[in-house]
């Protein structure tokens, strides 16, 4: 049963394993909740190619590039000159997932730092938004953030901190600086008070809702793999810690995502 108001999925990895179900099966059943666009963030070169095939099959989908911090180590001079090609696709609408990763430092910190600031500067020189991993690093984070959004052209969209996790007052410094912020299913967990706390003080004109699927399932979906069709849940939760109408935050977060990846 199709829902009456439309979302968008800002945030989800469409090339994944998700137990056999395809990436067509994920969009179809997507649109027929009500999910009339879906973002498929890349996390590395070698299978950029794989997210843009999908895109590329499905109208609705649309796609970015870049390099997450995980595999910041294996960031080379070359990956700049495959982005600034990637980044001419008309359907790739932003440079990312990048960032830092202090929780798991699966590659070294300077080198992550080396990886992001590359990127940064790609995304300056392309004029496209970033999608932005923050985890456990907002001190060194912010000030390479700070940089990159005093040096976006005025009137060009500056980009997003998904799945956010962060301190309240590291996601409002962020919004100072004109970023985004993007609610996943972690916004309906039992220990994420401090999430809402944050969600309800964030104007609404500034947040965004994602799956980041296959992972980070919404409750009543635990234990199971995300899928694009459950973001209606946090945008539902969203509602009721903001005390709105989940009309008013389909219409709004719909609108917001249109907006920082210049969707049709």
């Amino acid at each position: 049963m199709s829902s009456p108001f439309e979302l968008i999925d800002s945030h989800c990895h469409l090339n994944y394993d998700y137990d056999g179900k395809s990436a067509g099966e994920l969009v179809s059943e997507a649109g027929a909740a009500g999910v009339s666009a879906l973002v498929a963030i890349s996390v590395e070169i070698e299978s950029h190619g794989e997210v843009v095939a999908i895109s590329e099959k499905f109208a609705n989908v649309f796609h970015t590039v870049g390099l997450h911090p995980h595999e910041g180590m294996h960031w080379k001079a070359s990956d700049a000159d495959y982005i600034r090609q990637a980044a001419r696709h008309p359907k790739c609408r932003g440079i990312g997932e990048l960032g830092l990763d202090y929780h798991y430092e699966s590659s070294p910190r300077h080198q992550q730092l080396a990886a992001l600031r590359a990127q940064l500067d790609l995304a300056i020189e392309l004029e496209q938004p970033i999608v932005v991993h923050s985890r456990e690093a907002e001190d060194d984070l912010l000030p390479e953030l700070t940089r990159y959004a005093q040096s976006v052209k005025a009137g060009n969209p500056v980009g997003v901190i998904h799945c956010f996790t962060g301190t309240k007052a590291f996601g409002q410094a962020c919004l100072d600086l004109g970023f985004y912020i993007s609610f996943s299913g972690i916004l309906t967990f039992k220990n994420a008070e401090d999430l809402r706390d944050a969600a309800r003080a964030y104007p609404l004109e500034r947040i965004l809702v994602e799956t980041d699927s296959p992972f980070l399932a919404p409750i009543p979906y635990r234990g199971k793999k995300g899928e694009p069709r459950m973001v209606f849940e946090t945008a539902k939760k969203l509602a009721e810690v903001k005390g709105l109408s989940f009309e008013e935050v389909a219409k709004v977060t719909t609108a917001n995502s249109k907006r920082l990846f210049r969707l049709p």
